[in-house]
């Protein structure tokens, strides 16, 4: 999201005076989400080294002001003037004692459970259930995470998972294993067979997401704070590498996501304050890595990187908070959150082709691609303005702007769906979900759940019979709906779900959920 790392400030505490100290006022106003040293939790880590597109004068607007499409409140009604500067003043100084999460630290916090041993590549579920319909529903409400039978539509099991999942889990090839990444660094491994975690490290300080290498190998983990990615071995999670993520000339960059390219066996991770994005091959023999001038790579002139995991450097003319690929993983589509503008990268020539028009704020990351007459388009919600933009992918032109009743976050469907789901997440209308028609590109439904509760993150059964919504609520619910013919089936009572994850969408790569 859009200056995400000021995400999720505390509703206010008692007020605290002017003449209260810049440490008093971060206590009483952000610590929670923040944490107590500003190194993140529900929020991003709030140092100098994390602030770098941030001017002051900004930061000071955006907590006076709060942020769309986030938990951001506005603070200006609240603190005055001379607090907000404070407060500003205290998050661009450096703490007192530098951060440290290297080496030493995430090897310290490794644990394998017992469970590791008792796993056997033979084993068979624990449960009667389709194992690849199973759903896993993350609940930010109390911090667990419900096992969901697709089918029967009842829960498996309920376990509690580390504070503040981000990023959505990641499931190996087979589905046997899910990985989990929080925002305070942790990574859990999960046996979906025996329902039972396998491994635990705390890879950051402040996590971004991770991803699982398609020969189920390795993990990389990306990490606002420290700037680094970090690689884990799959199978116990034990640290393999930690890479510093510079530029050439030193200049050190969060991790805004990190994905796996299947075909192209290697993780993909876009630089957050750094024009670049990187491709980093899992492969065990790579191919030698040219990032400075070269005659003629074929005649290995010029200066190669060779060995493991080489890092492959595309310069862009703008940064990449979120992206998305098409689906032969030949094309990256990204944008920068206050850009105006997104970008298609050609990751086999490793150069940028084509500006897209996408105005606002859109959220690639959420974007799906559906066949469309004799194309392929690419349709992404808006996290600011209220549309729908639907790109064609071999011109890279908008088709149709969709208007909707207000931003959105989330974007679903279903390769035998006819529709596509669009939530409205922010304003007075973020009760309310879009339901489009993806031939003729109109809303042919709008549907409101729960009155004035929060309606987003839609997610289909295998088959893509049912969709399944969730109500963004301490008190909230996963309500199924007939894909067909729009009807509720079934409200199951959860705790704030903010995302739904079947097994076999996932691992099956489906044109209508994110990767």
């Amino acid at each position: 999201m859009r200056l995400s790392w000021l995400t999720g400030l505390l509703w206010l505490l008692p007020a605290v005076s002017v003449a209260d100290s810049a440490q008093q006022l971060f206590a009483a106003h952000c610590a929670s989400c923040h944490g107590p040293e500003r190194l993140g939790a529900m929020g991003p880590a709030l140092l100098p080294e994390n602030l770098h597109r941030l001017r002051k004068d900004r930061a000071s607007a955006v907590i006076a002001d709060g942020l769309p499409a986030t938990q951001m409140p506005a603070f200006g009604k609240k603190l005055t003037a001379a607090q907000i500067d404070t407060l500003v003043g205290y998050i661009y100084s450096p703490p007192a004692t530098p951060p440290v999460w290297g080496e030493k630290q995430i090897r310290a916090s490794h644990i394998v459970y017992p469970a590791a041993k008792q796993s056997k590549p033979g084993d068979k579920p624990v449960y009667d259930a389709d194992p690849l319909n199973l759903f896993l529903v993350v609940e930010a409400g109390d911090h667990h995470v419900t096992v969901l039978d697709g089918d029967r539509l009842v829960p498996i099991k309920r376990f509690k998972s580390r504070f503040a999942l981000h990023g959505g889990p990641k499931y190996s090839s087979s589905g046997r294993y899910v990985y989990f990444a929080s925002r305070d660094g942790w990574i859990t491994k999960f046996d979906m067979y025996r329902l039972e975690v396998i491994a635990e490290v705390r890879a950051g300080i402040n996590t971004r997401n991770a991803a699982v290498s398609a020969d189920d190998r390795y993990v990389l983990v990306g990490n606002y704070l420290p700037h680094t990615l970090v690689l884990l071995d799959a199978n116990d999670l034990s640290l393999i590498r930690i890479i510093d993520v510079k530029d050439d000339f030193g200049n050190s960059s969060r991790v805004s996501a990190v994905y796996t390219a299947p075909p192209r066996h290697s993780f993909i991770v876009a630089l957050k304050d750094i024009r670049e994005v990187w491709e980093i091959s899992y492969a065990d023999e790579p191919e030698p890595v040219y990032n400075g001038l070269m005659h003629d790579y074929q005649l290995q002139e010029g200066l190669a990187e060779t060995g493991p995991f080489p890092i492959r450097r595309i310069h862009l003319d703008d940064y990449l908070d979120d992206f998305f690929f098409d689906p032969d993983y030949q094309y990256l589509i990204g944008a920068a959150r206050n850009g105006h503008k997104g970008q298609v990268v050609n990751l086999v020539v490793g150069r940028k082709i084509a500006d897209i028009d996408l105005p606002g704020m859109p959220h690639l990351g959420s974007g799906i691609t559906w066949r469309y007459r004799d194309t392929r388009v690419l349709a992404t919600p808006n996290l600011k303005e209220g549309l729908v933009s639907i790109i064609d992918m071999k011109t890279w032109k908008t088709i149709k702007k969709i208007k909707t009743m207000g931003p959105g976050f989330f974007m679903r469907s279903h390769e035998h769906s006819p529709y596509a789901w669009v939530d409205v997440f922010v304003g007075p209308n973020r009760d309310v979900v879009h339901v489009i028609d993806k031939q003729t590109l109109e809303i042919v439904r709008t549907l409101r759940p729960v009155p004035g509760k929060t309606s987003g993150h839609v997610e289909f059964t295998r088959d893509g019979k049912k969709a399944l919504l969730s109500i963004w609520d301490k008190d909230g619910a996963v309500i199924v709906y007939d894909a067909d013919t729009l009807k509720e089936i079934k409200r199951l009572p959860m705790s704030k779900p903010v995302g739904k994850y079947n097994v076999y969408n996932k691992i099956h790569r489906s044109e209508g959920t994110s990767h």
